[in-house]
């Protein structure tokens, strides 16, 4: 019985600094973690239910690759004045979000050739429909005013 107690009492192992049995040596700096990417489908998933939560529409026209997809969101409101963002390569190697089409109202048929066009370029490509008011608050995109 003295033994049970006795072993029951011992420490268990540790990875902590002084312990002979270390963890992985392997470090994570802070500036690596800010640069880590999102996987796209959560990426995708919490755009869409922060733009329900705000009574908008939001849905998945087409998906990419579940983790490391490129993404477009389309911008609209009740269906039209569509636009078409994107993030693209900054010189200081980021990426930010972009502008890359406006619907024209006399061709609207032009923004969906686009679009098609996009998808076929890149199947990655996840492409978002967000239906609200200014829509580019939720990819951290002030809206322009024309």
């Amino acid at each position: 019985m003295k033994r049970a107690r006795r072993l029951a009492a011992e420490q268990a192992h540790s990875c902590g600094p002084t312990s002979r049995y270390r963890g992985s040596t392997a470090t994570v700096s802070l500036s690596d973690m800010t640069q880590a990417r999102l996987p796209a489908h959560l990426e995708v998933g919490g755009i869409i239910r922060a733009v329900q939560a705000e009574g908008g529409f939001a849905t998945v026209m087409a998906k990419g690759e579940r983790d490391a997809g490129t993404l477009m969101v389309i911008c609209c409101e009740n269906g039209t004045n569509l636009r078409a963002y994107e993030r693209m390569p900054q010189a200081d190697g980021t990426r930010a979000w972009s502008l890359s089409r406006e619907q024209d109202i006399e061709n609207p048929q032009e923004f969906i050739d686009f679009c098609e066009k996009r998808r076929q370029q890149d199947s990655d490509l996840w492409i978002v429909e967000l239906d609200i008011a200014n829509a580019e608050r939720f990819i951290g995109m002030l809206h322009r005013t024309t």
